[in-house]
């Protein structure tokens, strides 16, 4: 609505359109964010809806669009949201030490990991958003919190920092916390997982575990 003055200049008199993207506490945002996770785990990433979602979130669908357009947006923002580090940094003083402490760390989160890998395995190969998720949730902190590990133990003379087996601790924690489930049908947990480190990568490393005469 406009009126115009004795100069004949337009005044818009109408009131401010409201945004069409209401605002969502992050509280409330968390809850999306669990249904989805829940969703993904349970029922992989195909099986998953913005109606399922919204049914177990207690939300309309139009609410989720509004916010994320689409499905693969709303699943990577879950992914970010939900980050949790598996392979914690250690910090015991030795690297076969934090390396052990690490597996039982990872031991307690891993299935929930495990089962977010498995759901998204195709869908990352097809969306870039999702598997840049993907890598920022599940793969770059266990890479950061590893080689944190490892270059404590280098400033200490532990090991050497060309050291041929290096580069190759994060992919042997991963593919074996991984790769349980399809070889075995169990998962990984903290006696399978200390066993592997203490039997297999630490004496790869040419180093003694924990509390074993050098």
């Amino acid at each position: 609505m406009t009126t115009r003055d004795k100069g004949t200049a337009t005044v818009n008199t109408a009131a401010p359109t409201a945004s069409r993207r209401s605002k969502i506490t992050p509280e409330r945002a968390q809850e999306f964010y669990d249904a989805v996770l829940d969703q993904l785990r349970r029922h992989g990433y195909e099986a998953l809806t913005m109606e399922g979602v919204a049914a177990q979130a207690c939300c309309s669908k139009s609410t989720l669009y509004r916010q994320w357009k689409t499905k693969p947006q709303l699943v990577a923002s879950a992914l970010r949201a939900g980050r949790c580090v598996t392979f914690f940094s250690a910090d015991t003083g030795t690297l076969a030490g934090d390396l052990v402490a690490a597996a039982r760390h990872a031991a307690s989160q891993g299935k929930r990991d495990t089962a977010l890998l498995q759901a998204l395995g195709h869908a990352v190969l097809q969306d870039t958003e999702l598997k840049r998720a993907l890598r920022e949730t599940l793969v770059e902190p266990e890479i950061a919190s590893i080689d944190t590990m490892v270059e404590r133990a280098v400033a200490r003379g532990e090991i050497a920092a060309d050291h041929p087996a290096l580069p190759y601790v994060a992919a042997q924690l991963f593919g074996v916390m991984r790769s349980r489930p399809v070889l075995e049908g169990r998962d990984a947990d903290a006696d399978y997982l200390v066993g592997f480190v203490t039997k297999v990568l630490i004496p790869g490393l040419g180093l003694t575990p924990a509390g074993q005469a050098a």
